[in-house]
């Protein structure tokens, strides 16, 4: 990486900006009396000019003469000087003191701050997401400075306006400094404040790229915010680097103030949260323990009598467990009364908590993988529902497809039942079609569909578009119940609560929504993602939602409150999928840049970043214990790694074999393509999800196919932590999931 230290605005810079000040808010024509005259635009540019080819800045002078067109005689200070009165600017001054007699005027009015302020702030709101992050940086230490010099010209209530209106903007990462900042009140306190000192007499650091740069020096000449550009000059110490640029860390030396904490993100992390799991309804528990009672208590002893049983049993430490970790009355978020459903589908899972293969590093799950043929690179999303009885995908024809994975035929309502004559089950019955086939199209939208999930009592599915709309549907009639709008661009993502009722959006317009099936309109808008949010999931206690966004963030918010309490940074590209293990402690994220990452929920802390895969990771699943995560990637792998790793977990003589296997097959052939930890090479398809799942591409310079189909790449390190990999042929996993029984399922489709 190279750099260069911009300290300061040359004086031609300054000049060449300043002196076009007097069009500015607040500019001279605004701050005078009524006796002073403006200045004319071409008067000053052409004494500008006539100074930088005094001093010879050729350069500056040579930009200047393209940027303002010059006609005319030469005009000299001295007909500057005429407009003003000297009195005020002194027979004999120059350039750089009318320079400053530009800002000062500025300085005159009491909201120029405020005014330029804003327009930089919506500037950076539109510009392109690569500079975006950085530009956000730059505008934290002209915030400080535009307040502290607020109160240093008494201008106190206006200062505690710019702060209340701008400072949530930095509250992430400067969130100590904020607190501090806000308790100034008077010009003595900003004297007499360390922080407000430490900023005052230390430049800060800022790392941005050349482009970065120069567009923020454009946009401040062309505005004229002549403030800004003096508080830019005076503070800051621009370096400016090849490359993207990163969220700096505390280790950075040039950024920030050099001994004081820059990233303030763990403070902002330590709100406190509730992780335990969502509280068992009174009448959903009573129920289920009277069904399991009364099966139990036959007097004909069967296999039924004795899995009620055994059930009873398993239902009884369930309901220990739930009690000890449960979230409080208060904590939970209100829910509809419950219907027969739910106690239906706690009896499933107790069935499938007494059938549920335990996993380790040595007894890995089973992996079904469902390859979709056909589909013309149009398939941009899939899911399948708990009980793998249906299977969805979303395509760029705009309709949804959904097949039944029991080859049973999807049956719709005839077109000309009434529906006040179905008052029973059979009524329903004997509306519905007569025939059928194991698969059918919903056909509702008006744009390419992005995300599909499918309600917890397969009843329902969701999906969301390019068509800025997110469509219910009801997979007992196979027809559109509702159509939810309120999103502004096309909606990325789509995921049910864990329990129903409850829907969130991920959406092109940086926001995500919360949404609940009854109502038309979002209940909750998550904004505070500077780019694209691109993938949603919510917490098992459905307290929490998290984000993943293009700005190379994820976000957790809380659903009652409707704000932020935990941000996660450190991926260097776009995160496509998000999941969270099973007991809320663990979440896992992924994405662009090939890596999964693992973070601890209550510190807010990386726990773990997972190398191995060579294409963009498209989904994350973790297995019911928490222990075992498995990812679905671009590059025709699906993974295994293990989360939660003991010391002697390498001891383990299959584990032990596996890595010679490994090792064996590297020293082999040390030159060759990426090996998988079961001695297999591993594929690799360009690709993304949702959006970018059609725009399939290769790099023929860096991968070409071997014999078998499968495309070979360069060798990347593959973390300790995974366990196997499994390939496909020429098919990218868009999809992953842990059945409750802990059997992987993956879906792709199969390209050329």
């Amino acid at each position: 990486m190279s750099g260069r230290n911009t300290d300061a605005f040359d004086d031609a810079s300054v000049a060449g900006s300043s002196g076009a000040a007097n069009g500015g808010p607040g500019g001279i024509g605004n701050s005078g009396n009524g006796s002073r005259r403006q200045a004319s635009q071409k008067q000053v540019e052409k004494i500008v000019l006539q100074y930088l080819k005094t001093k010879g800045y050729r350069n500056a002078e040579k930009a200047l003469r393209e940027d303002a067109i010059m006609d005319g005689a030469e005009t000299t200070i001295g007909d500057l000087a005429s407009v003003f009165p000297a009195s005020e600017m002194g027979s004999d001054a120059n350039v750089p003191e009318w320079v400053l007699f530009y800002s000062e005027a500025e300085q005159g009015n009491p909201d120029a701050y405020s005014q330029s302020y804003r327009e930089l702030r919506r500037w950076t709101d539109s510009s392109l997401d690569v500079y975006r992050h950085e530009l956000y940086a730059v505008s934290f230490p002209i915030f400080v400075h535009a307040y502290l010099d607020l109160h240093m010209r008494g201008l106190h209530e206006k200062a505690a306006e710019f702060m209340e209106q701008y400072s949530r903007d930095h509250v992430v990462h400067h969130g100590k400094d904020i607190e501090t900042l806000t308790t100034l009140k008077t010009k003595a306190h900003v004297e007499e404040n360390a922080l407000a000192k430490l900023y005052r007499e230390n430049k800060y650091g800022i790392r941005m790229t050349r482009v970065g740069f120069e567009l923020l020096l454009s946009f401040l000449q062309d505005h004229h915010f002549t403030l800004l550009m003096r508080t830019v000059n005076q503070y800051l110490n621009i370096r400016t680097i090849d490359g993207a640029v990163q969220i700096a860390s505390e280790s950075e030396a040039d950024v920030g103030i050099t001994g004081h904490t820059q990233n303030q993100l763990d403070h902002f992390n330590s709100q406190d949260i509730a992780l335990g799991s969502a509280p068992l309804d009174p009448f959903v528990r009573d129920e289920v323990e009277r069904t399991l009672q009364s099966e139990a208590g036959r007097h004909i002893k069967d296999s039924t009598t004795e899995e009620a049983s055994a059930l009873l049993d398993t239902f009884a430490r369930a309901k220990q467990d739930s009690t000890t970790n449960a979230l409080s009355a208060r904590d939970a978020i209100p829910m509809p009364p419950p219907r027969g459903v739910e106690i239906e589908q706690q009896i499933a899972n107790l069935k499938a908590l007494r059938k549920r293969v335990a996993l380790s590093p040595a007894a890995l799950p089973s992996v079904c993988m469902y390859t979709l043929h056909n589909t013309d690179n149009t398939m941009n999303c899939a899911t399948v529902s708990e009980d793998l009885s249906l299977m969805a995908g979303g395509f760029s024809e705009s309709y949804v497809k959904i097949w039944s994975l029991k080859r049973e035929p999807l049956r719709g309502f005839q077109s000309n039942f009434v529906p006040n004559s179905v008052n029973s089950e059979e009524d329903m019955e004997a509306v519905r079609e007569k025939t059928g086939e194991d698969s059918r199209k919903l056909i509702g939208h008006s744009g390419p569909v992005f995300g599909v999930d499918i309600s917890f009592d397969s009843k329902y599915l969701l999906s969301c578009s390019e068509d800025k709309t997110a469509r219910l549907w009801s997979l007992d009639t196979m027809t559109n119940v509702v159509c939810y709008r309120g999103h502004n661009y096309p909606i990325w993502d789509v995921s049910f609560a864990p329990q129903g009722f409850y829907f969130a959006t991920a959406s092109h317009d940086r926001t995500a929504r919360l949404w609940s099936c009854d109502h038309i309109y979002a209940l909750r808008i998550f904004a505070g993602h500077l780019s694209d949010v691109n993938c949603v999931r919510f917490h098992p206690n459905a307290k929490y939602v998290v984000t993943g966004s293009c700005d190379k963030t994820v976000r957790l918010w809380d659903v009652q409150r409707g704000s932020c309490v935990r941000v996660f940074t450190g991926h260097t590209g776009s995160v496509d999928t998000v999941a969270i293990s099973p007991d809320g402690r663990i979440m896992a994220s992924a994405g662009e840049d090939q890596t999964v990452n693992v973070w601890d929920l209550g510190s807010g802390r990386r726990m773990e970043s997972l190398t191995g895969h060579t294409g963009s990771v498209y989904s994350l699943a973790f297995s019911q214990e928490g222990t075992l995560l498995l990812s679905g990637s671009a590059d025709e792998t699906v993974r295994a790694w293990d989360i939660k790793r003991t010391s002697t977990a390498s001891d383990h003589p299959i584990i032990a074999q596996r890595q010679s296997e490994q090792e064996q097959s590297k020293a082999t052939d040390p030159d060759a393509m990426d090996v998988d930890s079961d001695g297999k090479s591993a594929g690799n398809i360009a690709g993304s999800p949702g959006k970018d799942k059609a725009d399939t591409a290769t790099n023929g310079d860096s991968k070409k196919r071997d014999a078998a189909g499968i495309w070979k790449s360069k060798r990347v390190a593959e973390s300790d932590a995974l366990l196997k990999t499994w390939r496909t042929k020429s098919t990218p996993v868009y999809n992953v999931t842990m059945t409750k029984r802990n059997l992987g399922i993956a879906i792709g489709a199969f390209t050329l």
